[in-house]
């Protein structure tokens, strides 16, 4: 404080006055006690100017004051010396003001530019942000992911500041509009999907109600062939709405499973039979094995015909067995024939009791097809019919042959 008042004098009539490069000027009049007081209170006034200026600076080199503003505050007290009511060291005060201005003006320019440059990029990004809406509105099928997207385009959006109000205000139109284009062509998607599933559920509903009438049929191959085919058609056919595709679906896959449970069922219980069928006729081949034809011809082909009535009355055997089992029968019956044959060349028709056999055999295997008809059992007609056939075929073989 000594040295700002140094700076300043009062004259005898109490004038104060403050000293300057420039020379002194009138700052006051003092006349409330000594001159002392007098360069006292007027230095206390320069005292809160340079206090104003260090808290200036302090802001301005901490970066807590707006560049700008503190530039204004500079000029503000800067150009407030020449005239200031003040006593003290105006001239290095100015000094120093001057030189805070020119760092208050530097670090203006900085933050201009930086703001420039945010508002730049605060542009870009908002742009982008625009185009990408505008590219999901247009192109976008993942309606789901596409809108959440789009919300998340909004936070963002709304996150973003700088824009002047009018650029702003054009960019917001493009995003409103590309949302509302995005909404239009989802729900013109979905209603088409839904007209769509209407039409697949339609579809289904026809696939289901066939698949249900075939259920209960015993026309094994046929059935299991339309079933195999309505199945295809249901995987070509679009997809219901998923409440109803399930119920639909379980529907049409247990009629599936009726047909194929009875079936399997039946074909079970067939390939039970077909084996102890192929068991008795396996034993039944033994036996006709075991013959002894040379030695008794005519024990053996009486023996034979009785192994051959109980082959045909043994039923179906597996397919993959027959045809060799079907193969040693005719062998053994071959060799009878053979060693019969020399038999008859060796006898007289009247006096051969091999044709007297067979006419018997004949008679019996007319007698089994009549009681086959009378029972109605339809396979043991077929059979009976196939085994008097080829008796009478044999007999005839050896009426001409005798």
């Amino acid at each position: 404080m000594s040295d700002w008042t140094a700076f300043g004098r009062v004259d005898a009539d109490g004038t104060v006055y403050v000293k300057t490069a420039d020379g002194e000027r009138v700052v006051g009049s003092w006349q409330a006690g000594a001159p002392e007081e007098g360069l006292a209170h007027f230095a206390r006034r320069f005292a809160d100017l340079v206090t104003e200026v260090d808290l200036t600076e302090a802001r301005l080199n901490s970066g807590a004051a707006d560049a700008g503003h503190s530039l204004t505050t500079i000029r503000r007290i800067r150009g407030s010396l020449a005239e200031a009511h003040v006593v003290g060291d105006i001239d290095a005060l100015a000094a120093r003001l001057d030189k805070l201005a020119t760092v208050a003006e530097e670090k203006a320019g900085e933050a201009r530019a930086a703001r420039d440059a945010a508002r730049v990029e605060a542009l870009a990004r908002k742009t982008a942000l625009v185009e990408e809406a505008e590219q999901l509105a247009a192109e976008a099928t993942g309606w789901k992911s596409a809108g959440d997207r789009l919300k998340e385009i909004l936070d963002e959006w709304k996150s973003i500041r700088g824009v002047d109000k009018k650029t702003d205000g054009e960019l917001w139109k493009r995003f409103a509009t590309a949302r509302d284009g995005f909404t239009r062509r989802r729900g013109a998607h979905f209603a088409t999907l839904d007209s769509q599933r209407k039409q697949a559920q339609s579809v289904k509903e026809e696939l289901v109600g066939e698949a249900e009438k075939l259920k209960e049929s015993t026309d094994w191959a046929a059935t299991a062939n339309q079933l195999k085919e309505l199945m295809a058609q249901w995987k070509a056919a679009p997809r219901a709405s998923k409440e109803a595709e399930q119920k639909l679906w379980e529907r049409f896959r247990a009629a599936q499973d009726e047909f194929f449970t009875r079936r399997s069922e039946v074909f079970s219980a067939r390939d039970n039979e077909q084996r102890a069928n192929l068991e008795r006729k396996q034993a039944l081949i033994a036996e006709a094995e075991a013959l002894d034809i040379d030695g008794d011809p005519k024990g053996a082909q009486a023996r034979l015909r009785d192994i051959q009535a109980q082959w045909h009355e043994a039923g179906r055997v597996p397919r993959e067995a027959a045809a060799g089992l079907e193969r040693r029968m005719r062998a053994i019956d071959d060799k009878v024939r053979e060693v019969m044959d020399s038999a008859w060349r060796r006898t007289t028709p009247s006096d051969n009791p091999l044709l007297a056999q067979m006419r018997a055999q004949v008679a019996e295997a007319e007698e089994r097809l009549t009681r086959a008809q009378a029972a109605g059992d339809a396979r043991r007609v077929k059979e009976a019919e196939q085994a008097l056939a080829s008796k009478r075929q044999f007999l005839q073989f050896a009426e001409q042959a005798s």
